[in-house]
């Protein structure tokens, strides 16, 4: 939960550095004194976009740093995950925003995206201002309260592994089914093809080959002079090189024996004359073999013109390549003359498995109405004291084609009254019944996923008085059990219920206006409740009455 939060150079504030506390605790403060400054602070941390519009007028960055308890709410494989260093009761989140508007996130010190710092943001922060209202206007809410009380990650991932393989089976199907499609529209053309590739019998690698040939034949008589060359130079009788490095062996092993000097030489001259003895015959035989012919160097480039017309038919560079798309053209063929069947097993494969997708949306399904009738009755007993007597709440299932979530379509259906018949929320429900409505929500849910941190921002628009007090007293429920519950709020009914109460304040400075805010002791609790009750004219009725919902308070501990 969150236990330290410091905000420095953000919009309004100065400098902030203020601790909290477990429980239920409440913000006040007069409207524009910078209530949603501390939330847009936070908001930073939860991975929100970055603007330079956020830091103080004259200061070049602003930071936001929080502390966090993660004692009691098993996170720790998030963080093995992404390797960062592990402090369950003191992690550490931080967000720097610069004069460019860039902005830089860290999670104990370690760099982080934005996107590692939302994960770990929204497992301990949830902020619910008044335009969350409107979730209950979208099905997929709806259906995640569903699936959060029915605790099925179980079946919906077993629903999500048959969807997936579904999708991929009939993607299969309708891939192959486009492909035959195609290649019998052009099976005369592909036959055509086929049979040129074929006809023309090629052999990997043989342009290579065939040009080094056709290369060495137009060149013969020029190689064969070369070579002759060469080897008269290496072989003739006296002047040849073998016949003088013979000789110059010769003379140096006669005066081996008595100038020792030479021995080395000696020897190296003789493995030279070996040497270029098997030079010249190498060269020798060479030269018997080149010959003019004109009519293998004809075939050889009558075959060569063959395959380059086949690469420019074709668009190839190579005789590989050309394989590969005779290869290829096999393939289609063989689908078109053998695609019936193939087509018929990939249609079989595809209805396999969506009738296995089918069975698993039943699954989904069944658990889902069962959590689906708790949901009905826990919003029946939390809403009938919220000042809804005659609630009626029902959830209506209505089934739909296969989509990534199942096949159930949900709605919240609403009633105030026994004379009204049931109907979505969002059409029925005023502003103050859907705000009842969502904090019993947030209420049944915040203890089935054990959210550490949970603000409610002005929950308790359009009610009052008794309502109000029921309201902070679910918020107040909430807050145990190691959770922490922070309202901001204007009703005094609220803020007297609160285990610590915060107020935020608007100065002007001679540096301009700055907001500020605080932790109030008893007596300031006293006048800050007055002042809600009665306004800026403090009386000492309103000090009474703000004493006695201390009291109050202070009773429901007890």
């Amino acid at each position: 939960m969150l236990r330290q939060l410091y905000i420095k150079n953000f919009t309004l504030i100065d400098e902030l550095d203020i601790s909290f506390r477990p429980g239920f605790s409440v913000i006040t403060g007069e409207t524009g004194a910078g209530k949603s400054i501390i939330l847009g602070a936070l908001q930073l941390l939860l991975g929100q976009r970055a603007d330079s519009k956020q830091i103080k007028a004259g200061c070049s960055k602003c930071v936001v740093e929080a502390h966090f308890d993660l004692s009691h709410y098993q996170l720790e494989g998030f963080f093995t995950e992404n390797e960062i260093d592990y402090e369950a009761e003191d992690c550490i989140i931080r967000r720097e925003v610069n004069a460019s508007g860039k902005s830089r996130a860290f999670i104990n010190d370690t760099p982080v995206s934005l996107t590692v710092m939302r994960d770990l943001g929204n497992q301990l922060i949830d902020i619910h201002s008044q335009h969350q209202n409107l979730l209950l206007q979208k099905e997929d809410f709806q259906l995640e309260v569903v699936d959060i009380i029915a605790n099925d990650q179980k079946q919906l991932q077993a629903y999500k592994k048959a969807y997936s393989a579904w999708l991929s089976a009939r993607k299969d199907y309708e891939a192959f089914a486009e492909q035959c499609k195609k290649n019998r529209e052009n099976e005369d053309f592909l036959r055509f093809q086929f049979g040129e590739l074929d006809k023309a019998k090629l052999i990997d690698g043989e342009d290579e080959e065939l040009e080094q040939q056709s290369n060495t034949l137009s060149h013969a008589e020029e190689i064969k002079s070369a070579l002759y060359e060469a080897s008269s130079a290496l072989s003739a009788e006296e002047t040849g090189c073998e016949s003088l490095a013979r000789k110059a062996s010769e003379r140096l092993n006669d005066i081996a024996d008595v100038y020792s000097e030479v021995k080395d030489t000696a020897a190296r001259l003789d493995s030279l004359y070996i040497d270029l003895k098997d030079i010249a015959q190498e060269i020798d035989n060479r030269l018997e073999n080149i010959d003019f012919d004109p009519q293998q160097l004809e075939t050889i480039n009558a075959r060569l013109d063959l395959i380059y017309s086949l690469e420019q038919k074709f668009h190839a560079e190579s005789v590989s390549e050309l394989l590969q798309q005779q290869q290829q053209l096999a393939q289609q063929l063989e689908s078109i003359d053998n695609g019936d069947d193939k087509l018929q097993a990939l249609q079989k494969a595809a209805d396999e498995a969506y009738a296995h997708c089918l069975e698993a949306a039943d699954q989904l399904t069944i658990v889902r109405k069962q959590a689906a009738k708790t949901v009905e009755q826990e919003m029946l007993r939390r809403l009938v004291p919220l000042g809804i007597p005659k609630v009626r709440f029902a959830i209506d299932f209505s089934q739909r084609d296969c989509s990534p979530t199942g096949r159930d379509k949900i709605a919240f259906l609403f009633s105030a009254n026994s004379s009204t018949p049931l109907s979505p929320i969002a059409q029925v429900a005023s502003g103050g019944e859907i705000a009842r409505v969502m904090l019993s929500l947030k209420a049944m849910i915040s203890g089935a996923v054990k959210l550490p941190t949970i603000i409610f921002d002005e929950i308790d628009t359009g009610v009052s008085g008794r309502v109000a007090e029921k309201m902070a007293q679910i918020m107040r429920e909430m807050g145990d059990n190691n959770r922490q519950v922070i309202s901001i709020t204007h009703l005094p009914q609220i803020a007297a219920m609160g285990t610590t109460h915060y107020k935020v304040s608007k100065e002007e400075t001679s540096e301009g206006t700055i907001s500020q805010m605080r932790m109030l002791t008893d007596e300031e609790r006293i006048r800050e409740i007055a002042q809600m009750l009665s306004g800026s004219d403090i009386t000492d009725a309103a000090i009474a009455n703000a004493r006695t919902l201390l009291q109050q308070s202070m009773k429901h501990d007890a």
